[in-house]
């Protein structure tokens, strides 16, 4: 509790001192360190001014093996004030034994049709996600040309449970992922998507897929099983031939990538995700090496497998 306090009297100092206008949120908090909470089983005991408040907690199916395995450090209380609920974050903290780099990587590709595919031919299809979203889109426009206060209700109930449903098809493909036989898991940096010049319809998906929660999710979950998550230049990933090297818009024709050079012939998904594995081999391996024979194909393709993730 004092901890808190004095936090928070810190953060009114620094917001004087450096002229910084207090965030106003829906959010209150209250921190908790060791000392000041503890876990037993799935009851939390919390110290008050008045007195020790104990709860019991919900806890989710793909956070149980954290809770019940690694070593509570910190907690914070939060209350919503438009839901009128509290809610508590509790930092967990595990020593993890990092794989050695042992050559095995594989590469993500991650798209609006297809969310996910990598680089040996696992597709995670994108199809009931866009389907849920279009079902909320049409409720959605249907309660705001209504107008009415019950409307409004309900539009902030749809979009909790949108935002719940995207989130969910994010831990079952991460978690998918996360466990397949590689060390290294190598993605494009897309920190810029959002700030490129792009179509209105293409911009409505990008808007409604959360694909950094992804790298998130990704980067928890392969770290809990000692693997990493490495990142590369996201450019023309989708036009180069992972075969030859020879890169050319007409290269690709929707799902269908055909080298014009060398008439490889592939998934335009698995393409992409067969040049930002060799991009991050490239990466990493000396000049000597690259100059002593060819790395743009050091793989060879077979099929593609389809996988349901909801």
């Amino acid at each position: 509790m004092i901890q808190s306090i004095r936090d928070t009297a810190l953060e009114a100092v620094k917001s004087v001192k450096f002229k910084t206008k207090p965030k106003k949120g829906r959010y209150s908090a209250l921190r908790y360190d060791r000392r000041t909470f503890t876990l037993r089983g799935q009851q939390i005991t919390l110290t008050t001014t008045g007195k020790r408040y104990k709860e019991i907690l919900h806890i989710p199916k793909y956070y149980k093996e954290i809770y019940e395995t690694w070593d509570y450090k910190a907690a914070m209380l939060c209350y919503n004030k438009k839901q009128n609920q509290f809610y508590i974050n509790i930092v967990f903290e595990n020593e993890v034994e990092i794989e050695a780099y042992k050559g095995d990587i594989v590469g993500i590709d991650r798209g609006l049709y297809n969310l996910a595919t990598t680089s040996n031919g696992i597709n995670f299809s994108g199809e009931k996600l866009r389907a849920t979203q279009r079902k909320y889109l049409f409720n959605r426009k249907k309660l705001q040309a209504k107008g009415t206060p019950s409307s409004k209700k309900l539009l902030k109930k749809i979009s909790g449970k949108e935002k719940r449903f995207s989130r969910d098809v994010n831990h079952c493909i991460t978690k998918k992922i996360s466990h397949l036989p590689y060390s290294v898991f190598v993605i494009e940096d897309l920190s810029s998507i959002r700030t490129q010049k792009r179509g209105k319809k293409l911009n409505k998906w990008l808007s409604s897929w959360p694909f950094f929660q992804f790298e998130q999710f990704l980067n928890y979950k392969t770290e809990i099983l000692g693997k990493r998550v490495e990142y590369v230049d996201a450019h023309y990933t989708s036009m180069k031939c992972s075969r030859c090297g020879n890169r050319s818009r007409h290269n690709r024709y929707k799902s269908k990538f055909k080298c014009s050079a060398c008439g490889f012939l592939e998934h335009a998904d698995k393409n992409a995700a067969l040049n930002i594995r060799n991009n991050y081999i490239l990466s990493i391996t000396p000049k000597e090496s690259i100059e002593q024979g060819s790395v743009n194909n050091p793989y060879e393709s077979s099929g593609t497998t389809l996988c349901s993730v909801v």
